[in-house]
């Protein structure tokens, strides 16, 4: 009935929701991975360097196959507020609950990995994972078939076996095969930029690991590849702790205006919380990849849909994306089950547009706003430093406006 093409956390994740759902108690779904089968008898001792941020949104969605649980189990840190400042100016912005709830929660890929592969085995019934497998071609039916041609898509692997089914899903991250093969276009750009990421141990807090995802140049992050440990940690406590992009101008407009705020609104101002200062770096943690921005023009088409990467690549400033992944898995989860209950076609385009609709609206404003801010944050000049240290002051000195803002991120 579904074949979902791309195992790992976005297309994992797509496959054991729709197992674990109440209406596709008798469908099949097929998910295909190209690598082998991962077993997590037990969490090594180390840290993984591949961590994501985890929206409270995130966290219902894994919680509606049961995989939130494991991950529980396991390991995961929960944070409760978040701090954002400026490198050019005195200028800060605190996010942080009233209700000291979770804001998200730093997870291991490897850890959701694992809750995953646990609860699809729960549902071996009616997931089938094809590991070692890879699409190798797809043949799309004709809107309107003929009696000479299928109706469902074709899929061949490489080993030769063929699947026929209602509705393919392409969770093939952002170079995806499914995506080029359906001919839908992507609207991509390269970003001057490549981030570097690595665990590290911070001296205030020493029973604690911390991740680090340092967006820069491409010829910087080669650089703090290659560097000996110890210039790698001062390399980035200098860049926490330096002045050296202050101007005396801006710092004396920013006071000014921080000034004429606490007059108008005293309660506006949060606690500034200093920088951390980082003592080491596990050795074998650091490691770059290029930063790009991309999206799908079409999320849907007759009997196919795109999910995660596949549909959208966003700059990992807001810890996003993988959250997006986990939106459109949500929304097109609760579109498919309402089908499967009308007993309706899975590949209709009638309910694929309603996904398309409702997740562009909501993934176009936040990659939008992404970029803005990369392209707004990697400038030194003047009068954008100054916009922006006054933006951020405005923005903290207004709770209703920041509540916004966490309230969208948290989906």
């Amino acid at each position: 009935d579904v074949v979902v093409s791309g195992g790992g956390m976005v297309g994992s994740a797509m496959a054991a929701v729709l197992g674990h759902d109440i209406h596709f108690h008798d469908k099949k779904i097929a998910l295909l991975e190209a690598g082998p089968r991962k077993e997590y008898s037990h969490m090594p001792d180390s840290y993984s360097n591949r961590v994501s941020s985890i929206s409270p949104g995130s966290a219902t969605l894994l919680s509606s196959c049961g995989a939130w649980d494991h991950v529980c189990s396991l390991r995961l840190k929960p944070f409760q507020r978040m701090q954002v400042w400026d490198a050019c100016s005195e200028a800060m912005i605190v996010f942080e609950k009233d209700d000291l709830d979770d804001m998200g929660y730093i997870v291991e890929n490897d850890v959701i990995m694992s809750a995953l592969t646990k609860q699809l085995d729960a549902v071996a019934d009616r997931v089938e994972v094809f590991y070692r497998s890879k699409a190798v071609g797809y043949t799309w039916p004709l809107p309107s078939h003929s009696c000479g041609t299928s109706p469902w898509v074709q899929v061949e692997l490489a080993d030769g076996r063929r699947l026929q089914t209602k509705l393919l899903i392409g969770a093939d991250g952002h170079n995806s095969m499914v995506r080029k093969e359906a001919e839908i276009k992507n609207i991509e750009h390269q970003y001057d930029q490549s981030a570097v990421v690595a665990t590290l141990y911070l001296s205030e807090l020493s029973d604690t690991a911390s991740s680090l995802v340092w967006s820069t140049s491409h010829d910087h992050a080669a650089e703090l590849l290659t560097m000996d440990e110890e210039s790698f940690v001062d390399s980035i406590n200098s860049a926490f702790w330096s002045n050296i992009n202050h101007s005396d101008f801006i710092d004396t407009a920013g006071a000014m205006f921080r000034s004429a705020i606490s007059l108008l609104k005293p309660s506006g101002t949060a606690v500034r919380q200093l920088p951390p200062s980082v003592a080491k770096v596990d050795p074998e943690s650091r490691a770059m990849f290029p930063l790009g921005m991309g999206h799908a023009t079409e999320y849907v088409q007759h009997r196919v849909a795109l999910i995660g990467d596949a549909a959208h690549r966003v700059h990992p400033l807001a810890g996003q994306g993988v959250n997006l992944g986990f939106g459109d898995i949500a929304c097109l989860a609760h579109h498919l089950s309402a089908a499967a209950f009308n007993g309706s076609d899975l590949g209709s385009l009638k309910h694929l547009l309603k996904f398309e609709t409702e997740r562009q609206r909501h993934n176009v404003s936040l990659i939008a706003a992404t970029d803005v801010l990369k392209r707004l944050y990697s400038t030194t000049l003047v009068p954008l430093v100054l916009l922006r240290t006054w933006g951020l002051q405005a923005t903290n000195a207004l709770p209703p406006v920041k509540e916004q803002i966490m309230a969208f991120a948290s989906k």
